[in-house]
């Protein structure tokens, strides 16, 4: 595999990092790029680039010639128009960057269940996919900066004779700091804060949300995906869903969570009642708990993202993804979502990210 040269965008986030994991352990050579390359671990090339400037992107990737590009990262707008320009003007100029080496053979993006659910501002609104959602499902008839995404890469495939995979995952869970979206964390430090406060552990969400049955994507899950993907001549120039392969309900797994961190689980009674509502002033008691018991991070932004762990939590339907499409072609990975779920939050103990 030495003579396989990855380049990992976003390789600092949940799902970049993990990523980098696996193909390292792989044998692979891994160049990341991030915007912080002090925390790339041991083995990988750091490369530094601003993707929204065409210029410096060339300027970056000049002399790289990666046979797999792994596309994980996207930036977050105000507006959904602001999503589609900026996010595929920043798919468009690594592209075009790496066109000159000729060196590319597969293409592999990362979006997420926003292709079956819509963008932010019409986020489970109007006439949705049945669930499960498969890949055969067509396009929503909204504007979404995925789609946008999407028609980048396959434009450029189309030009320059590269293979793509497109990999859909429901909410990924795993360890990253200054993560955009970013549940598990986001309920470890609610959690921790519940425990230190004595304020009871409240499920955030909706009443649909509680009852009905629902899935989630453990980066390393994702990460094992986009590696069978790069490796399947089948799997070439397809779009997959990528989830852990359980299902559960949030009634259950709430408590599970609980008990990890040695709480009660506070009773439901369908309110809902937003952690951004929750925690909208958490930031001073955080800096308190940090510094009582050492943690490495005492600013409690760069931890927690409950705008999106809201957007889940509060959606009004319930959301489950079919896998049938890559178990038939052969991965047959599976990752219980509990076990996931305290795997992070060990982690992240381990870290000293809370107590």
């Amino acid at each position: 595999m030495m003579n396989q040269n990855a380049l990992v965008v976003g390789a600092t986030g949940i799902t970049g990092s993990a990523l980098v994991r696996e193909l390292l352990q792989a044998g692979w050579q891994v160049h990341g790029m991030a915007r912080n390359l002090a925390n790339l671990p041991a083995g990988v090339t750091g490369v530094s680039a601003d993707l929204q400037d065409a210029q410096a992107t060339r300027s970056a990737l000049a002399g790289l010639s990666p046979t797999h590009v792994f596309i994980t990262t996207w930036s977050r707008q105000a507006s959904e128009a602001e999503n589609i320009r900026v996010n595929a003007a920043m798919v468009r100029n690594l592209l075009d960057a790496l066109q000159p080496a000729g060196s590319v053979q597969h293409v592999a993006l990362v979006t997420g269940l926003k292709h079956y659910l819509g963008p932010f501002e019409a986020y489970a609104q109007g006439v949705l996919p049945q669930t499960p959602f498969r890949e055969e499902q067509p396009r929503l008839p909204v504007e979404n900066f995925y789609y946008a995404q999407e028609d980048e890469v396959f434009a450029a495939a189309a030009r320059d004779g590269f293979t793509w995979s497109v990999h859909r995952p429901h909410t990924v869970i795993g360890a990253a700091v200054g993560n955009a979206m970013n549940m598990g964390t986001t309920l470890a430090v609610y959690a921790s804060l519940c425990k230190t406060t004595g304020r009871p552990f409240y499920f955030p969400g909706s009443q649909a949300q509680w009852d009905g049955l629902t899935d989630m994507t453990d980066a390393g899950q994702l990460a094992r995906q986009l590696l069978w993907a790069a490796q399947t001549p089948a799997a070439a120039n397809e779009a997959f869903n990528i989830v852990n392969g359980d299902i559960f309900r949030w009634s259950w797994m709430w408590g599970r969570i609980a008990h990890w961190f040695g709480l009660d689980a506070a009773p439901f009674n369908g309110e809902v009642l937003p952690l951004e509502q929750q925690m909208a002033d958490d930031a001073a008691t955080w800096a308190q708990l940090a510094a009582q018991h050492g943690l490495a991070e005492a600013d409690i932004n760069r931890l927690v993202s409950p705008w999106h762990t809201d957007a889940d939590l509060g959606r009004p339907l319930e959301v489950v993804t079919d896998m049938s499409k890559s178990r038939r072609m052969g991965f047959l990975e599976y990752q219980p979502s509990d076990d996931a779920f305290f795997a992070l939050f060990q982690k992240l103990r381990d870290q000293h990210l809370i107590p």
